[in-house]
This record gives C-alpha cells, structure tokens and sequence, in this order.
C-alpha cells in the first residue's frame, strides 16, 4: 500500500477541497487595559457585537508595530457608575439607548497567545501588549490559515473556529505523532468520531502504524452514530491496509464481517508482570503476585497449567516449601477466572499466536484493530490483552530501534500510535508506573512508540502521565476535576477552563498543545462529511438495514 500523499487522490497543498471565501475582519472592540498574565480588557462596541461575542471566539488585536492573535476566555457587563445597578429598577428604550455603550458596556477578556511583527509572518509567542484603543476584530479565514496551515500532506482539517463554518482549523499531524496524545470527553461528546478522523487521517498520509485496541468495536468495520447511522470504520476505509484481529470472532460475523484473524491467548503466554498488572482487578494480594514469580522461576512457561493442575499433595508439597496456603488457594482461585475466559487456552496457538501476528503486520506497515466484542466490557479480559500484547510489542520495538543504533543502519521501524480507550484502568495513579502504557508515555517516542489516550475521565490518569502528553483534544467534561485534569500544566489553564466548562455537548472541542502554535475552540467537522471529501465511495447518510449491507462495501 502506497504512503505516497498524491496517491490518495487528497487535496494538494493550499487547495484544501476549493478555495476558502474571503472575508473582511468584523471589529469587537478596543483594548482598555489588562495584562500579559491577567490576559487583555477589551470594550466591546458596535450593534449587535454583544451577543454575538462568545467564550472561545478567535480574535486579532491590531497593534501599532505587532499583530496579536487571541481568543476570548470571558465576557462581562460593566457600567460607568456603580450606582448604575441600584438607581434604575427598569429602562425604557430610550433611557436604554442613550446609556448602552457609555454609562454601561460590555466587555471582554481576550487571552493573548501569539503575535507577528508587521510585515512578518512567522508568529511567535506573545511577550508584549498592544496599546490602549487598539482595534480588536474577529479573525479571518486568512488569520486562521496563517497560524494553524492548509490541509496538506502533513496537515489534517479538523473544525471550524465557532462562528467561522468557512473556515479550516489544521492540526499538524507530522508533530501529533511525535509525542503521545489524547482525546478526551464526556459519553456522547464526539471524541470516538474525532479519535477516527485523526486515525485514518494518520494512517492515509503514511506518518504511522497504528495498533488499536477495540474496546466497543468502533473502529474496525462499522459502529453506528448517535442518530443510529452505519459509519465506516478504518477496514472499509482502508482496505487490504488495515488488519482486523477479533477475540470475539462470532461478534463480528453476526455484525456481516469476518476477522482477520481469531485471537486465541495462551495461558504459557502469560507472565507474572501480567498478573501484577491485573492484582487490584483479580484482588491478588502482593503475597500472591510473589507466589506468581515463584512458580514461574519453578516451571517456566507453563506455570499456569502447572499450577491450575495440581493435586492436594502437591500444593501441600509448595506450602510446605515456604508458600503460605491460603494465599496459594486464593491464587489458584483467581488464575481459574483467566481460565474460563473464552479466548483463553492452555498453549499458545502454533506459528506464535497473536503476539507474533501483530507484530508481523505492524513491521510489514499494515495497521491493526484488536476487536474485544463481547469482552469488551470486561475490565480482567481488557487489561489483561491489551498489556500483554503492548508489553511484547514494545520491547521488540525497544530491540529493533537499539539494533538500528548500534550498527548505523539507516532503516527504522515505521513510527507506532497505540491507541486504547478507558485508558484510566492502564494509566491511574496507582498502576501507571507498572504498565508499559505509563512507560510509553513518559518516553516521548524514544523508541518509536508513542499512545494515544481515549478516555471520559481524565482525573483518573496519573498525573505525571497527563503532563506528557503533547496534544490535547479536549471535548465536553461535566465533571470539575476532570477538567482540572485535562488542563493540569498547561499553560493559561486558569483562562482555558472557562472555556473548557462552556463548550456545548457535542461536536465541539478545545484544542491546545504540540500539534497545535496556540489554543482554539473548534465546531468539529462531522465524520461522514470527512469520508466524502476524502471520497471514500458509497458513503451515505442513509440508516444501513439489514437489506442494506450493500453500502458498506466501499
């Protein structure tokens, strides 16, 4: 499969799918005072300009020697005397129109985060103030285009600034994948929908492999939309590019799709930092995770099975060895729960099983989605997959990369986004330096592997983890500490929280960091509109039925 951007029949650079309209800046208001850390006071004037003002809105400031580029992060009323409120019960429309704009105003607080020189174009961060009475207006399409680029070979349009629906906001992929990364929200809020436009977006322009674990079965062949409409997921958009493994095979065929490959785990595929992982899941009491490595020392791969089989005398046999018997008969109980997961089976599949699978597709560039299917609610059956093979998949990685730098080898490994979703059971502040996810996250890429999080709680994910992640794609939060959470070190987060908190439920997202020169609010474009225009054949709107499967082969 070509990696090739003009093979993709994708727009060329600075033609993103025709040419945006041009439009003329609409003045807000002047600056008034403020600050560079208390952010700019800017009185708002003209009709109708009130109500049309929203937290969140992109606006430039028009200085004499620099251009700022900003967006409002709150708006207040104010009056001129402060008797103003008390002294006037009512007005009527006379009193109102000779009092509006002078004795009371409104005004907004703009966040300055860029700024150019006249004549230059390159922004930089802003570190001056415009002067008093300095114009502020709505940013155009222009200003848009100039700070966050064009649709391109390495960029991806993924909304509009509110207010603005002619014009693109462009994520800078080529730096999105050098760093880990996450898409947050609330149930319901759009982030799976976004979480696939940045994968197949990803995945078209050849910037990674990706390795997606499944967890609702959302991203391999088809989910349905909120409005009960079949959305194609990256397989059908893909093609022979994407691979799909399902340990839930009967899933898939009864949703009209055959898996690439059946997922069959071997208990000998299992090792004592798998169950250490799994402790507080199974409720494995540290005493059990020893007894794991014990066994493991004694009988090698097989210690599962060793250990599930044995008879009275030989559990008395290890007791009597040092092992304490209650915690080997609550061990053994545990173990039998990954037994009886239907997946699961003493040996691992001849040829290497899914481990080796993977791996080979991942190495040879083709992208794969572990599809959970009906386990996909089960947090044992979740982690347990989903570490393992991430586990083998890195270190590999990890080998190949310091093989490459050892010998000078100029071939690398294909960079790897590994995606998981609720990825707060991997990443909590308790286990998150356990897991090999909280391992990738810290390492920034250093061996080619990098994650993308998925999750609608925020606040619980470790904290130092949250803190490395490069991009922030942030969809409406109701909770107060998860919107906390997602803002935690980043700068003018006191501003952005406001923001944050005003978003509207769905298709509306705040983004901010790596991939992005500053901080927008962006009405996100709608999915099936990205799989037209990335003309993706036999894409609809219509609801597919049963007698309707048809559509789906694109």
């Amino acid at each position: 499969m070509t990696n090739r951007f003009d093979a993709l029949g994708l727009p060329e650079a600075g033609d993103p799918f025709g040419a945006l309209p041009e439009a003329e800046a609409v003045e807000l208001g002047v600056v008034v005072g403020g600050s560079l850390s208390q952010g700019l006071d800017v009185r708002l004037t003209g009709n109708g300009v009130v109500e049309d003002a929203k937290v969140g809105t992109f606006v430039t400031v028009h200085g004499t020697r620099h251009r700022y580029f900003g967006i409002i992060t709150d708006l207040s009323l104010e009056s001129a005397d402060g008797r103003l409120s008390s002294n006037i019960a009512h007005a009527d429309a006379a009193m109102a129109e000779v009092l509006s704009g002078t004795g009371a105003f409104a005004q907004a607080r703009v966040t300055p985060m860029l700024m150019t020189s006249v004549g230059e174009e390159e922004p930089q961060p802003a570190r001056s103030l415009p002067a008093h009475f300095a114009p502020v207006n709505r940013a155009t399409n222009e200003d848009v285009q100039m700070i966050f680029g064009e649709d391109d070979a390495t960029h991806i349009y993924i909304g509009s600034p509110l207010d603005m629906e002619d014009t693109r906001v462009c994520l800078n992929l080529e730096e999105l994948v050098k760093r880990s990364n996450g898409v947050f929200g609330k149930s319901g809020s759009g982030k799976s929908f976004l979480t696939r436009i940045l994968l197949t977006a990803i995945a078209q322009r050849g910037l990674a492999t990706h390795l997606i674990f499944d967890m609702h079965s959302e991203y391999g062949w088809q989910a349905t939309s909120e409005s009960g409409y079949a959305v194609k997921g990256l397989r059908q958009i893909l093609q022979s590019g994407v691979s799909v493994f399902s340990l839930d095979p009967e899933s898939a065929r009864r949703r009209g799709f055959t898996p690439d490959f059946d997922v069959k785990i071997g208990l000998d595929e299992i090792e004592p930092e798998d169950i250490a992982i799994l402790a507080s899941t199974l409720g494995i009491s540290d005493a059990g995770v020893n007894a794991c490595y014990t066994l493991h020392d004694r009988y090698g791969r097989r210690w599962i099975s060793e250990f599930l089989g044995m008879d009275a005398d030989a559990m008395a046999g290890l007791a009597a060895e040092g092992e304490h018997a209650g915690v080997l008969g609550a061990l053994r109980r545990k173990l039998r729960d990954l037994d009886r997961i239907g997946f699961m089976q003493a040996d691992a599949p001849s040829g290497g099983g899914a481990v080796k699978q993977v791996l080979e597709h991942l190495v040879d560039g083709r992208h794969v989605v572990m599809e959970f299917g009906r386990y996909g609610d089960d947090q044992t059956a979740y982690v347990l997959v989903a570490n393992l093979i991430t586990r083998r998949i890195h270190a590999e990685y990890r080998k190949r990369t310091e093989e490459t730098l050892a010998t000078g080898g100029a071939k690398q490994l294909h960079p790897l986004v590994i995606t998981i979703e609720e990825a707060h059971r991997f990443l909590s502040g308790g286990i998150a330096s356990q897991t090999i996810f909280g391992t990738i996250a810290r390492e920034m890429r250093k061996y080619r592997v990098t994650l993308l999080v998925v999750d609608q709680r925020p606040s619980g994910i470790d904290e130092e983890v949250l803190s490395q992640l490069g991009t922030r794609i942030t969809c409406q939060l109701d909770n107060e500490r998860d919107v906390d959470a997602v803002l935690r070190g980043a700068a003018g987060s006191r501003e952005l929280k406001g923001v944050l908190s005003r978003l509207e439920s769905q298709q509306q997202a705040l983004l901010f960091g790596h991939a992005l020169r500053m901080p927008v609010v962006v009405r996100t474009r709608d999915y099936q509109d990205f799989a037209t225009e990335m003309a993706i054949p036999g894409f609809g709107r219509a609801p597919v039925g049963p007698g309707d499967k048809k559509d789906l082969f694109g």
